[in-house]
């Protein structure tokens, strides 16, 4: 997913609480630029299908009693719009569909990251760019190379130690470097680090 992606996130749910800091996290979200739109009623959610129609629609299942998705669909077929439902409570999978995918209230910033660009059908051949590695990815691969441990790395950038561990896998995965010694060499070329921060390492 690249920085510069700009994408319509409609947030339909009557909680101010939970609309709000839902707001929040998405327009923090670090690789992807959102314009997010709050919607606290049915009628306000057929104006923001009408004035700019969404990317994605957040929605809770429960909004306003029960979100007849089918129906709602019915009136806008043209629209490529993707639908996740917000699930704050128990729902029974049967009224799950329909929805493109689901989220929870326990979701982090990555997860949802990475269903938004699943939802949106960013490229993988983007992602497996080298030169597309995110800045949190870079800043983890400096550590690593300074020789920081997992648990210092997530100290250090107040992230969980399995956020560093995904992290890590996806930054694998891209560069297709498997021994630190490689990682050390990918970054000092690309001027991560400077040689003498890692030199006890190599």
């Amino acid at each position: 997913m690249k920085s510069h992606d700009n994408i319509i996130v409609a947030v339909a749910e009557t909680s101010v609480i939970i609309r709000n800091g839902l707001v929040a996290v998405l327009k923090h979200l670090p690789e992807v630029t959102v314009r997010a739109v709050e919607v606290t009623s049915k009628e306000g959610l057929s104006h923001c299908m009408e004035a700019q129609t969404p990317d994605i629609l957040i929605v809770n299942p429960q909004f306003e009693g029960w979100f007849d998705l089918e129906e709602f669909k019915a009136n806008y077929t043209d629209v490529q719009t993707k639908y996740l439902a917000l699930l704050c409570t128990f729902v029974d999978a049967n009224r799950l569909k329909g929805y493109d995918d689901s989220m929870t209230l326990y979701d982090d910033m990555e997860v949802l990251e990475n269903k938004i660009a699943s939802l949106l059908n960013f490229t993988e051949e983007e992602d497996m760019d080298r030169n597309n590695l995110s800045q949190r990815e870079k800043e983890i691969i400096g550590c690593v190379v300074r020789g920081m441990t997992n648990k210092e790395i997530a100290e250090q950038l107040f992230i969980s130690i399995h956020t560093v561990i995904t992290h890590r896998r996806n930054i694998t995965r891209k560069l297709q470097i498997h021994s630190a010694a490689g990682l050390t060499i990918y970054a000092i070329v690309n001027k991560l680090v400077e040689l003498g921060e890692v030199k006890m390492n190599i």
